[in-house]
C-alpha cells in the first residue's frame, strides 16, 4: 500500500487496519514510502534503492500508530504520468512484478487516485481510500481527514473571538479549500460565524464589507467573525490578473489577507487575520475519522479477498459501500450551493434536513 497527496489524521488508523486484515488472511504487506515517487526512486535489481523506499508491515511496526496524525508511510504529490522523462506507467508495473506485489491498496486524494484509476485499466488489480481533509473526492460523501480538519477548525475560530472581540476587530480565518468551499462552509455554520465565503460563489466586496461592519455594530462586544475558503475569489480582483497583481500587493499573497486589507481600506476597521492551514491537519485523528479509518481499511482488504479489484470504498448515504475506482473521474465535488449557501448573506442555508446526507456535498 502507499499513502499519497497531503496528509491528514486518520491515515495511520486505515493503514493498521489494512495490515491487521491482510496478516490474518495469511498475507504479507508492503508499505511503499512517499507515494508514487517511491516507486519512481526503485530500482528493481538494486535492492538498496528497495529497503530505502519500502518496509515489510507487521503487528509491531502498525502498533498504536492509529493514535497518531499523518502517516508513517510519508507521502508525495508525484504523478509518474506527468515526469521530466515522460509518462513513468511502465515502471511502475515494473516495479510491480519484481517485487511479487499481487495488488495495491491506495489512501489519497484524487491525484492519487487518479493514477491509481489509470493503474487500475492497465489490469493491475487495485483497491482505493479516499482522503482528503477538504472532503471533495467525487464517488464518496466522505474522506478521512474531514471531520478532524472541521473540529480542529471550529476549535480555533472560536478561540480567535478573544483576541478579535478584545481589540474590536473584523476576524478573518481562511480555510484550506481551493476548488471546494466545503470546509468553510461547515465550520463557518458550527462555529455560528457571521459571514462565510466559498470557493464556489465570488465575494462581492460592496455586499460583504457593509454586512460585516453591520455584523460588528450589533454583536453586543463590537466584533464580528468572518471564514473564507482558499480558493475563494474577490470580485474586482480579475482585472489584475495579467499584471500579477491585487491591487498593491502581490497575487500570491493569501485570500484572508487580501479581503482584511480590503476592508481596513475600505471601512477604517481593523481586523484579525488567521491561515489556519496546515494546523487543520496537524495532530492526531478525532473519533470519526479513526472509526472511518478503521472501516475503509477493512473494507479494502475484503475487496482484495472478494477478488473484487478496481474499486474505491465509500460512503454513500450513511452506509459504507464501493464504487468503481474510475467514479471518481466522472465530476467534481462541490458545495451544492442552491440549497446549502445564501449568495446574498454570505451564509449557510439549512432550509432541510430530512433526507440530506449527513455530510454535506
Amino acid at each position: 500500500m502507499l499513502t499519497g497527496g497531503g496528509d491528514v489524521p486518520g491515515l495511520n488508523a486505515c493503514i493498521r487496519a489494512i495490515t491487521l486484515g491482510a496478516i490474518d488472511l495469511g498475507w504479507q504487506v508492503t508499505g511503499f514510502r512517499r507515494g508514487w515517487e517511491g516507486f519512481l526512486r526503485i530500482d528493481p535489481s538494486d535492492p538498496e534503492t528497495i529497503a530505502h523506499q519500502s518496509w515489510t508491515l507487521d503487528r509491531e511496526r502498525v502498533r498504536g500508530i492509529d493514535r497518531t496524525g499523518g502517516t508513517i508511510l510519508h507521502t508525495s504529490r508525484t504523478d509518474p504520468r506527468t515526469q521530466e522523462a515522460g509518462d513513468r506507467t511502465g515502471h511502475v508495473l515494473d516495479v510491480l512484478d519484481k517485487l511479487g506485489i499481487d495488488a495495491m491498496v491506495t489512501l489519497g486524494g484524487d491525484g492519487t487516485l487518479r493514477f491509481s484509476a489509470h493503474l487500475s485499466g492497465q489490469g493491475f488489480p487495485v483497491i482505493s481510500v479516499p482522503k482528503t481533509m477538504d472532503n471533495d473526492v467525487f464517488g464518496t460523501d466522505y474522506c478521512i481527514g474531514f471531520s478532524t480538519a472541521i473540529s480542529r477548525s471550529v476549535e480555533a475560530i472560536n478561540a480567535l473571538r478573544t483576541t478579535t472581540g478584545s481589540h474590536e476587530r473584523i476576524g478573518i480565518v481562511e480555510l484550506f479549500g481551493r476548488r471546494s468551499g466545503e470546509t468553510a462552509l461547515l465550520a463557518g455554520f458550527l462555529a455560528q460565524v457571521d459571514r462565510t465565503v466559498i470557493a464556489e460563489v465570488p465575494a462581492d466586496p460592496g455586499a460583504l464589507l457593509p454586512l460585516l461592519v453591520e455584523d460588528r455594530h450589533h454583536s453586543g462586544a463590537n466584533y464580528a467573525m468572518c471564514v473564507i475558503s482558499e480558493g475563494a475569489r474577490i470580485q474586482g480582483e480579475e482585472k489584475n490578473a495579467e499584471l500579477g497583481m491585487t491591487g498593491t500587493q502581490r497575487s500570491d499573497e493569501g485570500v484572508g489577507h487580501r479581503l482584511a486589507r480590503t476592508i481596513e481600506e475600505e471601512t477604517g476597521v481593523g481586523t484579525v487575520v488567521q491561515e489556519l492551514a496546515y494546523l487543520m491537519r496537524a495532530g492526531e485523528p478525532d473519533a470519526m475519522d479513526r472509526m472511518v479509518g478503521f472501516a475503509f481499511g477493512g473494507l479494502a482488504v475484503q475487496l482484495l479477498r472478494d477478488k473484487n479489484a478496481g474499486r474505491m470504498v465509500a460512503l454513500k448515504d450513511g452506509n459504507y459501500c464501493h464504487v468503481p475506482i474510475a467514479t471518481l473521474l466522472e465530476g467534481s465535488k462541490t458545495v451544492d450551493v442552491r440549497n446549502l449557501y445564501d449568495r446574498e448573506a454570505y451564509r449557510a442555508k439549512l432550509m432541510r434536513v430530512e433526507g440530506m446526507p449527513m455530510f454535506l456535498y
